[in-house]
């Protein structure tokens, strides 16, 4: 069985082009690539050519997230894997696989109503070196483990669980027990899957009215954190949940918003994933909530 090995890449559509590439470059430190198409432009993490493409659409959300499978071999049996599950797909043309920078790419809805993909063979610039929008102290984590994870929202969790494990081969379950307003009884019982070292990849199993909660990216230094916070206070950025260390995979984090609606949280320290199952009823310390309205409105 193929299974996916990352979260390779994803597209969002924003409404605020310029406020776009301020919040990524001097807010969040990722490197703006503009190659004059008009319509988008390129947020790089890494040698990768590109991890996020911020299109001038609207939406204000996700309009795809990309998985990636290991090559050619694994790329035919992921499609064999959704045609079995009676997934429909579409290829990726010449001109798509181009767009994306891929070799391969196939395109298709997955339970939730999340335009996803799954590819292979990303482009890699090992010769322009990763430049960030504004000063760090270190790197961005995603060498082997991909952008970092994302909450989906996600209406069937039974249906969502099923496919993310017999196609994708995640593996994952409920992380914590959590009281949250709106949520099945008052407690809110997230998903949590991984598919590498990344304690988990993909979460589900909140109230949402975005296609996407949160972006979690992870960094090398706990200084860039604290620099972090230190700018988004500067800028006024609104914060929604403070400085903490999570439960299930342990990083210190922050979530703050950005300039579609939707949450970005920053973070240092995760402990890689684990085999055996195990639940939470609170984080470790601190998280506690500050701004509502971004759909992570509990407490941690």
């Amino acid at each position: 069985m193929a299974s996916v090995t990352e979260l390779g890449y994803l597209g969002l559509g924003v409404s605020d082009m310029d406020a776009w590439k301020k919040f990524a470059t001097e807010v969040v430190g990722m490197e703006l690539l503009d190659e004059g198409e008009g319509d988008r432009f390129y947020l790089r993490m890494d040698y990768t050519h590109h991890r996020i493409v911020v299109h001038n659409s609207g939406e204000d959300d996700l309009i795809y997230a990309g998985w990636r499978v290991a090559g050619p071999q694994e790329f035919a049996e992921m499609k064999q894997q959704l045609s079995d599950y009676g997934m429909e797909f579409t290829e990726g043309t010449p001109a798509e696989c181009q767009e994306r920078r891929v070799l391969d790419l196939v395109k298709f809805t997955d339970p939730g109503g999340n335009p996803t993909e799954v590819f292979h063979g990303p482009q890699v610039d090992t010769h322009a070196p990763f430049h960030p929008g504004r000063p760090k102290h270190g790197k961005f984590v995603t060498e082997g483990e991909g952008i970092g994870h994302m909450i989906l929202r996600q209406p069937d969790i039974p249906g969502a669980i099923d496919f993310y494990s017999k196609v994708f081969g995640m593996r994952g379950t409920v992380e914590y027990k959590l009281p949250m307003p709106g949520a099945p009884d008052g407690v809110a019982q997230p998903i949590f899957m991984h598919c590498n070292g990344r304690d988990h990849s993909l979460a589900f199993g909140f109230p949402m009215e975005k296609r996407i909660n949160h972006l979690m990216i992870e960094v090398d230094n706990l200084n860039d954190v604290g620099l972090t916070h230190d700018i988004v206070r500067q800028t006024n950025t609104p914060v929604a949940i403070q400085l903490g260390a999570h439960a299930n995979d342990q990083m210190f984090s922050f979530y703050f918003g950005n300039p579609s609606g939707w949450l970005f949280e920053y973070g240092y320290g995760a402990r890689k994933s684990t085999h055996q199952s195990e639940y939470y009823v609170r984080d470790t310390y601190g998280h506690q909530p500050e701004q509502t309205g971004f759909g992570m409105d509990v407490e941690m």
